[in-house]
């Protein structure tokens, strides 16, 4: 069991950040490492300007730790970094306050309301800023890979919140379906590979559930398709693996895919 007290913050940068900005992201991480209920296993803090001068919130910074084998992201965007790592702080503390607080509870029932509740709106957030690059210089530039966890769409949507994910694919506990749940204005929206009435269990009030079966695509299939859209992710059934695989936007401006692994 790691000693949260002397724990070292890891830090990594990327781009023009300013001078004392990694000083400052530790040293306020480490104060609400102090603070935590359980151990933290290890934590990192990754602080990024973006090279475009256009870029309206420039400054990103990002935090993610082990709580004790949970796994909590934070991350927020600025004019300066700055502010970007004071936001990003804030949310950190709500999140650990929340995974404290309410995990048991969502993994055995419905989580109490109260102040950093786990529902979407409990945390507004800017989005951070995509690059503009060319479309016909995009790719999918990263391919992550690993066996989907069999949740029910109340974990996922925990589980999304304390990533700081707008979306979390996962194996859907009653059906065995790859799913997927995202963000939509006042909740989560969550979307089967292929649903069948009858068999989804119960989910909560906030999560509205789509009809519509995935559309079965290959990988540049669903790049094109999501090019031709404003949308920041698609989720589809890989033509040639026959699961559930989601195609999203990059803030550099290409594309990442997530799939189960084979």
């Amino acid at each position: 069991m790691a000693d949260t007290q002397s724990l070292q913050v890891q830090a990594e940068t990327r781009g023009a950040v300013p001078e004392g900005a990694v000083s400052l992201a530790v040293g306020r991480v480490s104060s609400l490492l102090r603070a935590a209920s359980e151990p933290v296993l290890s934590a990192r803090v990754k602080l990024t300007m973006a090279a475009d001068p256009a870029v309206e919130r420039p400054a990103i910074a990002q935090v993610n730790i082990d709580l004790n084998g949970r796994l909590i992201r934070a991350q927020a965007a600025g004019e300066t970094m700055r502010e970007a790592i004071g936001h990003a702080c804030d949310r950190l503390h709500i999140r650990m306050e929340r995974a404290a607080r309410n995990w048991a509870a969502i993994r055995g029932g419905q989580p109490s309301p109260g102040p950093g509740h786990w529902r979407h709106q409990s945390i507004p957030a800017p989005r951070l800023p995509y690059f503009p690059r060319p479309s016909g210089e995009r790719a999918v530039i990263r391919r992550k890979s690993y066996a989907l966890a069999r949740l029910t769409p109340d974990e996922a949507v925990a589980g999304a919140e304390l990533l700081d994910y707008d979306f979390h694919l996962f194996t859907e506990k009653s059906t065995g379906e790859d799913s997927v749940v995202y963000r939509i204005t006042g909740g989560y929206r969550l979307a089967l590979a292929h649903p069948r009435s009858g068999r989804l269990g119960p989910v909560a009030p906030s999560i509205t559930v789509s009809k519509m079966p995935a559309p079965r695509l290959s990988v540049s299939e669903a790049a094109a398709r999501l090019e031709a859209t404003s949308q920041l992710f698609l989720f589809f059934v890989n033509a040639d693996t026959g699961r559930g695989n989601l195609i999203y936007r990059r803030y550099n401006g290409h594309y990442g895919l997530i799939e189960p692994a084979r």
